[in-house]
C-alpha cells in the first residue's frame, strides 16, 4: 500500500518519537492571510516599524502562525484519524518566527490510555516546532482521542503524563532585545498597562464573527491540517465537518483585542480545552479573566496570565461551567496563556 491511513490508536507505543513531514518556509503571504481569516490587529504583528521600537529585527509573524504550522506538520502522524483534539498543556514560545524561517516538526509520545468503550484510547504528544537552524521555537503538550483499528486488539498499559498545570513564570522565554520602555500606545490602539489590570478581572470583548464554511476551510488548508473530521462530511455521523480548534483558538484571541490590545506576545500555554464542538454559522464571541501577574527582566515588559473562553450565540455573560462541573453547552473554548505586556 503506497497511500496513508493514517495512525491508529495501537500503532502508538510509550517513548516513540515521530518526525513529521513536511518542512514549511514561513512568509508574508501567511501574515496576510492570517489578517485576512481573523480580525487580528496587535501592533507588533503588523508593523516591522513598531517592532523595531520594542526592540525587535522587524515585525514576527503571529505567535499562532508558528502555533499552526507546526501543529499542522502533526496532524498526519497523530490526529489524521481523530475524534477530537481535547487539550494542550506545557506550550512555550521559544523564539520568534520571521518571514523566512522554515518550520518542521517533531513528537515524542508520552502517555497513552484505552478509552473504556475499547474503541478508541487517547494519544498524549509532546510536539516540538524547530527552525532551519535546529532551533526550537515552540513546544507544547497535547491529547487527542484516536479511534482504533480494531476493536478487538488489546489495550496498552496506561502511562498518564505528569503535567504542569501553569508554565512558572520563571520559565518564559522572553525574546532577546525585547524592550517596552518607549512603547507607543497610540499606534497599539489602547492605554491599559500591565499595570493596569487586577487580578480576577474579567473582561467582554464585545465583537463576534460568524463562523463561515468556506473561511475554516481555508484556514485548515492554509495550515496543511488533513484531519479528516475537517474535510469529510461523510465522517461524522451527523454529516458536519467539525471547525479546527485552532481556528477557534485564533478567533477568540483576535477578538481579545478589544480589551487587551497591549498583550502584545504569547510565550506560554498553561492548558486548553476545545469544551464543544464548533460548526460553519456558530457567532463566536469571547472574554478574559485576568489569572496573574509576572514582573519580567525585560525592560518595561510584564507578563499577565490569562483565561480566554471563547462561547456561541446565545450564551450568558462570562459562562463557563454549570453546578455539576462540566462545561456550559455554550462554551467553545478554554485557553490559559501568558502574554506580555507593557508596564
Amino acid at each position: 500500500m503506497k497511500t496513508n491511513p493514517g495512525r491508529f490508536f495501537e500503532d502508538y507505543t510509550v517513548g516513540q518519537v515521530i518526525a513529521h513531514a513536511v518542512p514549511r518556509t514561513v512568509a508574508e503571504g501567511e501574515r496576510a492571510l492570517y489578517h485576512a481569516l481573523y480580525p487580528a490587529r496587535h501592533a507588533l504583528y503588523s508593523s516591522d516599524e513598531f517592532a523595531a521600537g520594542c526592540g525587535l529585527d522587524g515585525s514576527p509573524v503571529d505567535d499562532l502562525i508558528a502555533f499552526h504550522v507546526v501543529f499542522g506538520k502533526t496532524v498526519p502522524d497523530v490526529s489524521l484519524n481523530a475524534v477530537a483534539n481535547l487539550g494542550y498543556a506545557e506550550g512555550r514560545w521559544i523564539k520568534p518566527v520571521f518571514p523566512g524561517d522554515t518550520l518542521r516538526s517533531e513528537s515524542e509520545v508520552i502517555g497513552l490510555k484505552e478509552n473504556s468503550n475499547g474503541k478508541s484510547g487517547v494519544v498524549y504528544v509532546r510536539t516540538r516546532g524547530l527552525n532551519q537552524m535546529d532551533e526550537v521555537v515552540l513546544e507544547y503538550v497535547r491529547w487527542v482521542m484516536v479511534r482504533k483499528r480494531d476493536a478487538a486488539s488489546p489495550a496498552p498499559e496506561t502511562v498518564l503524563p505528569d503535567l504542569q498545570k501553569v508554565v512558572p513564570a520563571e520559565d518564559l522565554v522572553i525574546p532577546e532585545g525585547l524592550d517596552f520602555t518607549d512603547y507607543d500606545f497610540a499606534l497599539a490602539g489602547e492605554p491599559h498597562r500591565w499595570g493596569d489590570y487586577e487580578i480576577g478581572e474579567k473582561i467582554d470583548h464585545v465583537d463576534g464573527v460568524t463562523i463561515e464554511e468556506a473561511e475554516h476551510m481555508i484556514a485548515t488548508r492554509l495550515w496543511q491540517n488533513t484531519a479528516k473530521v475537517h474535510f469529510d462530511a461523510t465522517f461524522r455521523e451527523d454529516g458536519k465537518r467539525l471547525i479546527y480548534g485552532g481556528h477557534v483558538i485564533s478567533m477568540a484571541r483576535a477578538l481579545s483585542f478589544n480589551g487587551l490590545a497591549n498583550a502584545q506576545m504569547i510565550v506560554a500555554l498553561n492548558g486548553g480545552a476545545h469544551a464543544n464542538p464548533c460548526f460553519a454559522g456558530d457567532t463566536v464571541k469571547a472574554w478574559s479573566e485576568v489569572l496573574d501577574k509576572a514582573e519580567t527582566e525585560a525592560p518595561g515588559v510584564g507578563a499577565i496570565r490569562l483565561r480566554l473562553v471563547a462561547v456561541k450565540q446565545g450564551a450568558a455573560e462570562f459562562a463557563l461551567k454549570g453546578e455539576d462541573g462540566k462545561y456550559a453547552p455554550e462554551v467553545l473554548l478554554d485557553l490559559d496563556y501568558w502574554a506580555l505586556m507593557p508596564q
